[in-house]
């Protein structure tokens, strides 16, 4: 794989593959991180460590979206736990497209939670962002069940976005993307 770039090749695979078990392990520090800043926003009351960690979030996001997976903080962390496990490949066009809803939601919480630094009145929307992004985690961490890769096939099949010239399969083979 190059040094930018999403997903890369693999013998038997006529598309674009990720690694689902460092997918998922991404997802449980991901889902680590929002519930730390959940407990620390939410319950304690402490709310300068949001923009931080939902910074943090955003970040590792960005760069495994725009740069390359690998070298998302993320990423990088679930391959050093899970790197000695066979792996399991995934279709990375549509963890691409669930990665950049990610990378907006986690862009609003963390420039809400300015906001909310100096004005409580943001608490709300903070907190009810934060506490989809933590269920959309839990999914993904949980149960392999990728809400974004879901999306990604809805607007392939509604013809919103042009379908791939491969079918990709998504974590688990739940999915594939079947539009002739």
């Amino acid at each position: 794989m190059s040094i930018i770039s999403f997903g890369e090749y693999i013998e038997g695979k006529n598309f674009k593959v990720l690694n689902e078990r460092i997918v998922r392990g991404s997802s449980g520090v991901m889902l680590l991180i929002a519930l730390i800043a959940f407990i620390y926003g939410f319950i304690i009351k402490q709310y300068i460590v949001l923009p931080y960690l939902s910074g943090f979030l955003a970040f590792s996001f960005f760069v495994a979206i725009f740069i390359n997976p690998k070298f998302s903080p993320t990423v990088f962390i679930s391959w050093l736990l899970v790197r000695k496990q066979s792996s399991l490949p995934i279709g990375a066009i549509q963890k691409k497209f669930a990665w950049s809803l990610g990378l907006a939601l986690t862009l609003t919480i963390f420039i809400l939670s300015l906001f909310l630094l100096l004005d409580e009145s943001y608490f709300d929307p903070v907190c009810m962002l934060c506490l989809i992004c933590i269920s959309l985690l839990y999914l993904e961490t949980v149960f392999g069940i990728c809400v974004g890769c879901k999306l990604y096939h809805l607007t392939v099949k509604l013809k919103l976005i042009k379908a791939p010239k491969e079918k990709p399969n998504c974590m688990g083979d739940a999915c594939s993307t079947d539009v002739d």
